[in-house]
């Protein structure tokens, strides 16, 4: 398969949020910048796919800064790592004030998805090519995540992730554990 760089699955997507998408504290409810970020990062994932994609993987999400009416989220999506049926993105989320011309990151996130063919079986895709310094750490960081996305999902075994034991080994090495 012909291979595909980072770039050409960046995504941008921008969301008003209006009084529906909030809570009583006039903040941008959780569930809403879910659902937006698995829209945007899914047509990231499908322009590297060329292909209908399924979430299977949403990491921890941790909610920096609250978004809050009148802002508009801003959501940039790119492929970080291709495997053979699956593909990581990172996402950055954003809160701008308009009026104020200020852009906040609250948030980021990295969501898995799997090409599936027209049968809904696992379809295989294009490697991906890391060119920009942190496009190359985020694709060798991706290994981490993916076996630790395994291990807690019960499909990999800690005697088998390998780039966790790595990372263990360096971090006591450093820390003289």
């Amino acid at each position: 398969m012909q291979e595909k760089y980072a770039k050409e699955s960046y995504t941008e997507m921008n969301e008003l949020v209006l009084p529906n998408d909030t809570n009583t504290f006039g903040n941008l409810m959780g569930g809403r910048l879910l659902y937006w970020m698995d829209i945007c990062s899914a047509m990231s994932a499908q322009k590297h796919c060329k292909n209908q994609v399924v979430t299977v993987s949403v990491d921890n999400v941790s909610f920096k800064r609250s978004i809050k009416l009148g802002e508009v989220v801003t959501i940039e999506a790119q492929v970080t790592r291709a495997f053979n049926t699956s593909v990581e993105v990172r996402m950055e989320i954003f809160a701008q004030n308009l009026p104020l011309g200020t852009k906040v990151k609250s948030n980021e996130a990295y969501y898995t998805f799997v090409s599936i063919d027209e049968n809904n079986k696992p379809k295989a895709i294009s490697p991906l090519v890391p060119e920009t310094e942190i496009e190359k750490v985020l694709f060798e960081e991706a290994l981490q995540r993916r076996e630790l996305r395994l291990l807690l999902a019960g499909k990999l075994k800690p005697e088998q992730a390998t780039e966790i034991q790595n990372l263990v080994s360096l971090f006591q090495h450093k820390n003289g554990i």
